[in-house]
């Protein structure tokens, strides 16, 4: 596999998490009868949260994870980047999805996420400059 190969993959599969987010907003939004806005209403509050985490994360992760295939980093780091990645913004969605105190989930899937994040801006920096 191909290192533009490996970032697409991670481009597709964001996508369909992106897409699961918001289809479970519009979910919560018909169940709660909440047609504008969070309406106040907890569950609501945490279904926008949950896509709005991933919103602020997933593109400058894969703005970086794009960047990287582009200047031939190995396929193996695009793997470890966007697979840990994943796994952490399931987590964070799954943690932050089920209560809106502390949670396994949004703990590790945070914590992951910032080591993601940090390791694909330094790798952007080296790759760019070596």
């Amino acid at each position: 596999m191909s290192a533009f190969a490996a970032a697409t993959l991670y481009f597709g599969l964001f996508g369909f998490l992106m897409l699961t987010l918001k289809m479970n907003v519009g979910r919560v939004r018909a169940k709660e009868k909440v047609m504008f806005g969070d309406g106040a209403n907890e569950a609501m509050q945490r279904a926008i949260r949950v896509q709005g985490n991933a919103v602020e994360d997933v593109p400058i992760v894969l703005i970086g994870i794009a960047g990287l295939a582009a200047l031939a980093a190995p396929v193996v780091l695009i793997h470890a980047l966007g697979g840990s990645f994943f796994v952490a913004r399931i987590l964070h969605a799954i943690g932050l999805g089920g209560t809106s105190g502390s949670s396994f989930g949004r703990m590790v899937g945070t914590l992951v996420t910032l080591i993601v994040k940090l390791v694909t801006a330094g790798a952007c920096v080296w790759f760019a400059l070596t």
